[in-house]
């Protein structure tokens, strides 16, 4: 809001000189006030960007150092094994948990730009939603949800996997999952589809899970997504598997990757 008034200010600067003080006439002269606002709005808005994604940065690069700390910990366990699995599991869950925490009160830098950025607070909003869905809190997730823009495929996901967790009506998550499809190009469906045909099939609607992925697959081309809609088109729904998506799949929370960890063999002479 500030920054739409001192461009407007600019504006007004800019036709009063030329108007009032060259004697330029008042076509000219608007002409001027214009192209003064514009200009000030796109190197203002320029200079804000760069801030802004700098300060991003410093959030992300906390991830990425984090997310190396973790692997590291994993190759080393895959020398020499931990005595127990689940001990190793919280271990990981706690490191991951100290580091999204550190992003989370270093979003906290983008409120300076309250006053010059109109939509930061559903962008910070984003962002913070994201962290705490990484280490489940979900009571902020759910705080943050309503003020989140679901223009992305990972977080029309999160969305549905929340609703399925909280045991939502069918009829609500469907909704969710039809708003968000129509704003997906070709093959960026395949986690919403993958995550929504899951939940069908959990609540027993196998043949909705088969119509779903049926529609999915004409605007994408997913492996993941091909080979469950064969099991359920061959009436194997226990066969039916989001694993081929990864990561992103498992992102959801909605399922636990199997961990195998493999142990040392001891050789004797």
């Amino acid at each position: 809001m500030i920054t739409l008034i001192i461009a407007i200010a600019v504006a007004c600067g800019g036709y009063s000189a030329m108007h009032f003080a060259a004697g330029v006439g008042n076509g000219w002269s608007m002409a001027t006030g214009v192209g003064c606002f514009l200009l000030f709005q796109v190197v203002f808005g320029n200079i804000l960007r760069k801030r802004m994604a700098k300060d991003m940065e410093s959030v992300q690069l906390i991830l990425v150092e984090g997310q190396k700390k973790i692997q590291t910990k994993m190759q080393r366990w895959q020398v020499r094994p931990p005595g127990s699995i689940q001990a190793a599991q919280k271990e990981l869950a706690d490191d991951q948990r100290g580091f999204v925490r550190e992003a989370l009160a270093q979003t906290e830098v983008l409120k300076k730009y309250r006053l010059w950025v109109p939509m930061i607070d559903r962008q910070m909003a984003t962002a913070q939603m994201q962290l705490n869905w990484m280490i489940k809190d979900f009571k902020r997730v759910d705080e943050l949800m309503p003020k989140v823009f679901l223009v992305d495929p990972t977080l029309a996901a999160m969305k549905l996997a929340r609703l399925q967790m909280t045991g939502a009506p069918t009829a609500e998550i469907a909704k969710v999952y039809e708003k968000a499809t129509r704003r997906l190009r070709y093959n960026q469906n395949a986690l919403v589809a993958g995550c929504y045909s899951w939940i069908l099939v959990k609540r027993g609607d196998v043949d909705g899970a088969f119509k779903v992925l049926t529609e999915a697959l004409k605007k994408g081309d997913n492996e993941t997504l091909k080979q469950n809609h064969e099991h359920l088109m061959n009436n194997r729904p226990a066969h039916f598997s989001n694993s081929g998506l990864g990561d992103a799949w498992y992102a959801l929370h909605l399922e636990e990757p199997k961990v195998r960890m493999q142990r040392q063999r001891s050789f004797y002479r």
